[in-house]
């Protein structure tokens, strides 16, 4: 699990000082709000938006995103309010939680609209800010990375959606590197039994490699 000071060591070659202090509030802030919060791996809740920042910080974002991916999951999935949000972090940051919010409730709309195409067209459509879209990737990619936790038709279903939807939208936007980690997480279980093949065929030369390091 990765460690807010973990984080804050890693930000400290991009972000000046007096931006850490809205991080610590903002990680306070999201460790009261999922207090009591599990996640099916038996981590602490906390422990996703940890990981989506983390990531976000390899990217070397913004302090407002950064704080805005400590924060994404507390209006869908607490009792915060987007008020209380803006109260203690101002519109800026409110708007990236509540457009990150948003995205996660389209694959909820009626099924006529359920197409990819259809949903992904909503999400660039409805997206002002693209560290919206960066922080839902970062979000998807640490889910993936947390599938075996669920049964195996969840599994396939949010791999499947990935697929369709998020890797799709990642190319659009010319994130190559994103959308590769996207497929390559998913492809495993969409099609376990090539995963299987391919990987067992790279394996002697992931090998090798290692080897002349």
């Amino acid at each position: 699990m990765v460690r807010f000071d973990d984080i804050l060591e890693k930000v400290s070659s991009y972000i000046s000082e007096k931006e850490v202090p809205a991080l610590r509030k903002a990680y306070v802030f999201a460790g009261q709000a999922h207090k009591g919060q599990v996640r099916r791996s038996g981590e602490p809740y906390l422990s996703h938006p940890l990981e989506v920042t983390d990531y976000l910080a390899d990217m070397r974002l913004d302090k407002t995103t950064l704080v805005a991916a400590l924060l994404h999951d507390v209006l869908e999935d607490t009792e915060t309010t987007a008020a209380e949000v803006r109260e203690s972090f101002g519109r800026e940051v409110t708007d990236l939680v509540e457009g990150v919010t948003k995205i996660s409730r389209v694959q909820e709309v009626s099924p006529e609209v359920r197409r990819a195409e259809t949903i992904r067209k909503i999400i660039l459509a409805m997206t002002d800010d693209i560290r919206v879209i960066f922080i839902k990737l970062a979000d998807r990619i640490h889910n993936l990375k947390t599938l075996r936790y669920l049964d195996e038709e969840r599994q396939r279903q949010i791999a499947r959606e990935t697929l369709d939807i998020y890797a799709p939208i990642a190319n659009r936007l010319g994130m190559g590197r994103i959308r590769a980690e996207l497929e390559d997480l998913s492809f495993r279980y969409v099609a376990p039994e090539e995963f299987a093949k391919i990987a067992a065929a790279v394996e002697p030369q992931r090998k090798a490699a290692e080897a002349d390091l």
